[in-house]
């Protein structure tokens, strides 16, 4: 009986109670910027349920995020991010969080960040500890990733090419 439980857990790792634990039940990334009319925050906030063990020698937590489900609470924006991102062509990127460990109050990890081709790198990651969720920001140019921000009415209105990128791991309670 003991060797049949077994192998209905396959590779899982027992954990025991008291091991530090995440428990992960919605994300929202936003997109911040600045455009010569004013600030823009694009957002996506889906569902995704997932437990990162810390642990564990797999403390990692990986995620698609569907370009197509931003929302600029604009049309016409949402558009040009989508146009900008190259959605139809790259319709998903992936955020990827390995090595979670605590440090401190707060969490630190290392960040893969794919979007569009570009796959984009940080050791040593912050992610900020809230009381429902975990988050962090990352500060990049669209030309780090090879875009170029979108220019609309003969050039009257130009979106800069400084973005803030925010993740929030909501936790459950």
């Amino acid at each position: 009986m003991g060797l049949v439980f077994f192998s209905f857990l396959g590779s899982t790792k027992p954990t025991f109670l008291g091991d530090p634990l995440l428990m992960i039940n919605k994300i929202k990334i936003e997109i911040t910027g600045v455009s010569t009319v004013g600030k823009y925050n694009c957002s996506n906030t889906f569902s995704k349920t997932d437990t990162v063990y810390l642990n564990s020698k797999n403390n990692n937590f990986n995620t698609e995020i569907k370009m197509t489900d931003f929302d600029c609470g604009n049309k016409i924006m949402t558009k040009d991010l989508q146009g900008t991102v190259k959605a139809k062509k790259f319709p998903n990127s992936t955020v990827f969080l390995s090595d979670i460990k605590p440090c401190g109050k707060n969490y630190k990890c290392n960040l893969t960040f794919l979007i569009t081709n570009k796959t984009l790198k940080y050791k040593d990651f912050i992610l900020y500890n809230a009381e429902d969720k975990i988050h962090g920001s990352l500060n990049l140019n669209f030309s780090d990733i090879e875009l170029v921000p979108p220019v609309k009415m003969a050039g009257l209105i130009k979106v800069k090419d400084e973005i803030v990128i925010n993740f929030s791991l909501y936790k459950t309670p």
